[in-house]
């Protein structure tokens, strides 16, 4: 095989990233020489808005084809300008407690037709995790639920609403990111499970997205000692060719996480973990955020090395890269869809979750506890604060309750915290606060894990988008309701 013909295999199977809202010239250049396609990041500030993105993605198809993807998830994970006002959308979690597979269809299909009018085509999502530890760092909101059956139907339900829109669905992450207590981000997470307990319980949504045609598969940076001996599942024969290929029957485009995450690349560096990850079986290389122009072309030669001393078939590379240009047809001949914002708003207020008496809230103060988001999710804007007259953000590892309480005096009292299970201080903040105010009213908005004992008003929203937050300042009467999106949930 000529280094020419080598070289552009090798960077057809690449998904970088770059900076800004306007292509540069070296992935112009990367394009015309075979480049893959690209990962948008609204960190490094691809999606300042949405005429911006447009105009961008429109730049990069007057040169090549590209696949141009992102990770928008709707709920806490979103890059399509949720970024900067959280998002329309609520998650996974939310749509998961309403279970009306025919509402995540519609959701997913709205969203998908937002990324396809900026010219995204493949998107990193639905995560059909399931969430079976309370603790997991990552994950959380993002899984549909505990139960693997309802994580499947509603799996399948997203991938087919997705897809409806033309834009490439990809289910994550393979072989599952729920039962773990570690973030990936960070290093090899643990999954304790054998092979009976991952036919059980992970492996029922990937088999449901596969029945719905799902178009990708995303691996995970996960140790499944059952299967992968202690290395990563990105990088494990046995996960991709043997599991997902084989046993699974999946012939569709496998993705790797972002390869800069320490639970892929670690000490070996991300041209080498390209290389393993390629000769497991994965077709498509997300290179991570921060991974430009000098990692494309470090990746790039350490493919090409790899095929040379035959550490890569040059088979497998043709394989992956042949994969990319089946889902590229695909994508060509795709339908559209039209968007469908009120979906979005029913399923927000259809998944709060009240419980107790609400009482009268006169002249309420608003408390939000901030606790630290994790990775995934970012700097996302959330809580209550569009709808609050007055609206106070503390620390809830260390604000002191006296001063909240002397600033509530003689009025309404709103508590906000979200994933409080996970955050001790928040709990003894809350529970502080209750027992000099129990009229107050608590609302979470990550997972309804931990509520105080005794009776109280609890309001569970099971996301902290903007359009659970708005359900939320509906019901507690800090929003008045419009007629779209029906009623407010049990």
């Amino acid at each position: 095989m000529i280094d020419d013909t080598l070289s552009r295999l090798a960077r057809a199977v690449l998904l970088p990233a770059f900076a800004g809202d306007t292509a540069p010239r070296w992935l112009l250049e990367e394009l015309e020489r075979g480049l893959g396609g690209v990962t948008l990041f609204a960190l490094n500030g691809n999606v300042s808005g949405t005429a911006e993105l447009a105009r961008l993605t429109a730049d990069l198809r007057r040169v090549a084809d590209p696949i141009v993807t992102i990770d928008e998830e709707g709920g806490d994970v979103t890059r399509l300008g949720g970024h900067r006002t959280a998002s329309p959308y609520p998650g996974n979690a939310a749509l998961g407690a309403v279970d009306d597979v025919e509402l995540t269809r519609r959701v997913y299909r709205s969203l998908a037709a937002e990324l396809a009018e900026v010219g995204v085509n493949l998107n990193f999502a639905p995560s059909v995790d399931v969430n079976a530890a309370d603790d997991n760092p990552i994950i959380g909101v993002r899984a549909f639920g505990a139960d693997p059956e309802l994580v499947a139907r509603h799996a399948a339900a997203a991938v087919t609403g997705t897809q409806e829109a033309g834009v490439a669905a990809c289910a994550k992450h393979f072989p599952g990111h729920g039962a773990t207590v570690e973030d990936s981000h960070l290093g090899v997470p643990l999954v304790d499970a054998d092979v009976d307990l991952l036919e059980r319980r992970e492996l029922v949504p990937f088999r449901a997205a596969l029945k719905a045609d799902v178009r990708a598969v995303m691996t995970g940076h996960l140790n499944v000692p059952a299967l992968t001996g202690g290395e990563p599942a990105t990088l494990s024969h046995a996960v991709i060719t043997g599991l997902l290929r084989g046993r699974l029957g999946f012939d569709g485009v496998v993705v790797t996480d972002a390869l800069d995450m320490k639970g892929a690349s670690g000490s070996i560096g991300i041209p080498e973990a390209s290389v393993r990850a390629l000769a497991a079986g994965a077709d498509l290389l997300c290179l991570g955020p921060r991974e430009q122009e000098d990692t494309t072309r470090a990746t790039v030669a350490a493919i090409v090395a790899a095929v040379r001393d035959g550490r890569l078939a040059a088979e497998r590379l043709e394989d992956a890269a042949e994969r990319g240009r089946a889902l590229r047809a695909w994508l060509a001949g795709a339908p559209s869809a039209g968007t469908d914002r009120p979906a979005a708003l029913e399923a927000a207020r259809r998944a709060l979750t009240f419980s107790g008496e609400l009482p009268d809230l006169p002249d309420p103060l608003v408390v939000e506890l901030e606790a630290p988001g994790n990775i995934a999710v970012g700097p996302t804007p959330w809580g209550l604060g569009p709808w609050a007259s007055d609206m106070v953000r503390v620390d809830g590892e260390a604000a002191a309750p006296g001063p909240l309480l002397e600033r509530a005096a003689g009025r309404g009292l709103v508590i906000v915290v979200r994933d409080a299970h996970r955050h001790a201080g928040q709990r003894r903040l809350v529970n502080a606060l209750l027992a000099a105010r129990p009229d107050a009213v608590l609302v979470e908005m990550g997972l309804p894990v931990w509520r105080p004992e005794g009776r109280l008003a609890y309001l569970a929203t099971y996301g902290a988008t903007l359009a659970n937050a708005r359900a939320a300042a509906e019901l507690l009467g800090l929003a008045a309701a419009d007629a779209a999106g029906g009623g407010h949930g049990g």
